[in-house]
């Protein structure tokens, strides 16, 4: 079965970003630094401890991905027009809502999670590393 996952890319904070994500969402957090390769691709120096590859697995197989950007390369931040979206029915909300409230905390506001005039609850907010997220969770 194929899957499609978010993999977010960051200057120097992935594994900062990462860690406060498993806080939020719960799962099985795994990294892997481009120090860990050891001499089959050597890390810059001062670079070893950047996170190449990390993955949050959480329990009903949705996936988050992200790496560093190592200096041979150029950093592209995340812009306005890329968001990770969270969404499900009436029985994710609480889940959907707890997760909502940990990842928002330290910021920017954009939308309350709340009922949506469609009738779905709905939010967005910029968390603390400039990552957009929105919510949005049925309720039939």
């Amino acid at each position: 079965m194929a899957t499609l996952n978010p993999y977010l890319g960051f200057k120097d904070n992935a594994r900062e970003a990462l860690e406060f994500y498993h806080s939020a969402l719960g799962g099985e957090l795994s990294i892997m630094a481009f120090g860990d390769m050891g001499e089959a691709m050597p890390a810059p120096p001062g670079e070893e401890n950047l996170v190449m590859h990390g993955q949050l697995t959480l329990e009903d197989g949705l996936v988050l991905m992200a790496a560093d950007t190592p200096s041979g390369m150029e950093h592209v931040p995340a812009t306005s027009g890329v968001t990770v979206a969270m969404t499900g029915g009436p029985e994710d909300l609480d889940r959907l809502r707890s997760a909502f409230e940990a990842l928002s905390q330290g910021g920017t506001p954009g939308m309350p999670l709340e009922k949506a005039p469609w009738g779905d609850y709905f939010g967005q907010f910029t968390d603390r590393f400039g990552i957009s997220w929105m919510f949005d969770i049925g309720t039939e």
